[in-house]
């Protein structure tokens, strides 16, 4: 089997993960200002954007091919991205993938940056979401073994 390899995307390349998306039938689209990080065997399987907010970042765009899925790719393409970064992580998202998130080190989040906070209610006010962090702390531990209170 070809080995994963996580790399982030040139400007250049931005079209590469709107046209995986595309592909998997997803809105998704990659952040105009953000980070981009794909994860290949060959072709991209799994993508992601990073977008600075605050004194940490926004991750959307989380996606895994759905034959790709199960297999920690999300996971090990999350590692690589956010590998030797401070600050938080806050994302959005549909409170069924929350246990998803909850293994990657995310918890339910109290605290919103003023940006995202302002997001979050515009766009619950035609979706059901709910906010997660992952904090510094997270970082240096294994994904779903958060030992912090």
């Amino acid at each position: 089997m070809t080995p994963l390899h996580c790399t982030p995307l040139s400007a250049l390349e931005r079209k590469l993960l709107d046209h995986f998306y595309k592909q998997h039938g997803s809105r998704m689209r990659a952040a105009s200002e953000g980070e981009l990080w794909v994860a290949r065997r060959g072709a991209i399987i799994a993508g992601l954007s990073l977008s600075a907010v605050a004194e940490g970042r926004w991750l959307t765009g989380l996606l895994v091919a759905p034959q790709w899925r199960n297999q920690g790719i999300a996971a090990q393409l999350l590692e690589v991205a956010l590998a030797g970064r401070v600050g938080p992580t806050w994302l959005f998202c549909h409170p069924d993938l929350e246990a998803f998130y909850k293994r990657l080190g995310f918890t339910l989040a109290c605290d919103l940056p003023e940006a995202l906070a302002s997001r979050l209610a515009r766009y619950q006010r035609s979706k059901r979401l709910v906010a997660m962090a992952r904090n510094q702390s997270s970082l240096t531990s294994k994904p779903g073994n958060n030992t912090s209170v």
